[in-house]
């Protein structure tokens, strides 16, 4: 993420409720051969037991399939993927943060999912070439405008990207897109192009947020448990760049991270 310093300080968060234009991608459920609560505990590292009983596959569409009884060589065992990823983060961290901020800066919870996972696929301890760290990739600059003390605490590093989401989404009037492209090449770009920056990373970072933030709302409403689950499970978007607008082009380039 690279974050331009704002004209002026954050406006107070709007209560209006958000809207989205995702892209027209179909989700795929998940298919679970074992409890719910189960894969939560696996992924919390709170059955030893279990982790050594369990197999997963992971579809190349991102759907998660877990068994104690494997029906072919696409299981493998979970135990490594279920030590790796309680090692990274805590699905009940996650969740409980979602939601606190979420309502706290009226936002929706799939929204701030989709950021997560495309900014750090859940890692708290990433660092980007450009200096952004954590879950929602903050540079320092934007954690200290927001009051962020510690960019590599779940809480603390979830809230203050939340917090400038709503900034983001205050300045650009509610538009979803615009805003997360904003959180990806910075405010000024935005408004200088009036649009999303023609840069390739950006535009890709936007769809994957969006087709990210289309499948989170629909698990989000059978259980928000299970959709921080399914996030973390979900297999990374690798999408097919775009053609840059022609009337997009020529007009500057932005330093990534």
């Amino acid at each position: 993420m690279n974050h331009d310093r704002p004209a002026q300080e954050d406006q107070r968060a709007a209560s209006s409720s958000l809207g989205s234009r995702s892209e027209d991608v179909e989700r795929t459920n998940a298919a679970w051969a074992i409890p719910l609560a189960l894969a939560g505990a696996l992924l919390v590292g709170d059955s030893a037991w279990a982790e050594s009983e369990i197999y997963a596959y992971v579809g190349p569409d991102g759907t998660l399939e877990m068994t104690n009884v494997p029906t072919d060589q696409r299981f493998q065992p979970a135990e490594s993927r279920v030590r790796r990823l309680s090692h990274r983060v805590s699905v009940a961290e996650v969740e409980e943060a979602v939601e606190r901020y979420a309502w706290q800066f009226h936002l929706h919870p799939a929204l701030l999912l989709a950021v997560i996972k495309a900014e750090s696929d859940f890692n708290p301890t990433v660092i980007s070439r450009s200096g952004a760290i954590g879950l929602m990739q903050l540079i320092p600059e934007t954690a200290i405008r927001h009051g962020v003390q510690n960019l590599y605490d779940t809480d603390d590093n979830i809230r203050g990207g939340a917090r400038h989401l709503r900034y983001l989404l205050d300045r650009f009037n509610g538009n979803v897109r615009l805003a997360v492209a904003a959180y990806n090449a910075g405010e000024r770009r935005v408004e200088r192009y009036r649009a999303i920056p023609p840069y390739p990373e950006t535009r890709d970072y936007v769809r994957k947020v969006m087709i990210y933030y289309k499948s989170f709302r629909g698990d989000y409403q059978a259980s928000p448990g299970k959709a921080v689950l399914l996030a973390i499970h979900h297999k990374p978007l690798q999408l097919q760049p775009l053609p840059v607008p022609t009337e997009l082009r020529g007009r500057g380039s932005a330093g990534r991270k």
